[in-house]
């Protein structure tokens, strides 16, 4: 009889089950989150948006494993999630790239930690400054950098240590208009490209839309999800072309509709 095969890895992406987050504030105990149940599988772009203080970023550091539950799981391919992982990339609102450092060196920080040998976390940086359009721009200073820039060398950063999923904190929020939808197009290239699950946070409905394969809709404090849509249109190539669809605008005001009303339906 043959040996059976070596068992592959399956990777069952995040799972919160009736999850909530409550702390202490100066008001008495905040609820920051209530009952959230959530599954990010594997090569999904989860877009989640809300109403100011409704709890997305909490949500996403507990994904992370910056802060802790106190009711309920969070759970990363099968295991309790107990602290920050490798495989667990965040991208921040700001780049917070080091001005000392190159652009080279600063998107091989994270191998570097891990131990990487010089010459092979220096190949793989530029494989990824590559991927994000930088590769001219490797012996720069982040100063030099565009916001856009350095946004896009941040996310070549976190790329570079390759996570299972990236967890984007409202990475274009401090960008203007134009550049905010370049990054938009470029964000959505690289998820097609690598296949890479993704959750990813933002105040703005039209964004949320047009990034996620999934929009997840949560209601004023205490957080609670309300909706989680399917978008038709995710994998298909992105362009301005889209904004205009009619499909689009109108799950766009869909949206909307769900996060003016406070989260509630109102049909």
């Amino acid at each position: 009889m043959s040996a059976d095969p070596t068992p592959t890895t399956v990777h069952s992406g995040v799972e919160l089950r009736d999850l909530s987050l409550r702390y202490d504030g100066r008001g008495g105990r905040v609820t920051a989150l209530e009952s959230i149940d959530l599954d990010i599988r594997p090569g999904e772009f989860v877009t989640v948006v809300g109403p100011s203080g409704c709890g997305k970023t909490t949500l996403l550091k507990v994904i992370a494993g910056f802060l802790d539950a106190t009711a309920g799981s969070a759970s990363f391919d099968g295991t309790p999630i107990t602290g920050p992982s490798p495989a667990r990339g965040v991208v921040f609102q700001q780049a917070n790239l080091y001005p000392w450092m190159s652009v080279l060196e600063n998107v091989a920080l994270g191998l570097r930690f891990r131990r990487v040998p010089k010459a092979r976390r220096q190949a793989e940086a530029r494989r990824q400054l590559a991927v994000v359009g930088l590769e001219d721009f490797a012996d720069a200073p982040p100063y030099e950098l565009s916001g856009g820039m350095q946004q896009r060398a941040q996310i070549a950063r976190v790329l570079a240590t390759d996570p299972e999923v990236l967890l984007l904190d409202e990475p274009f929020g401090a960008l203007d208009a134009l550049t905010r939808e370049r990054m938009q197009d470029e964000l959505h290239r690289l998820w097609r490209e690598t296949g890479k699950s993704a959750l990813f946070i933002t105040h703005g409905i039209e964004e949320a839309v047009y990034l996620g394969s999934r929009v997840v809709v949560m209601s004023p404090r205490p957080g609670r999800i309300v909706a989680d849509i399917a978008v038709p249109f995710a994998t298909a190539p992105h362009d301005r072309a889209l904004r205009a669809d009619p499909t689009f605008l109108a799950l766009r005001e869909q949206v909307a509709a769900l996060v003016m009303a406070d989260g509630v339906p109102t049909s």
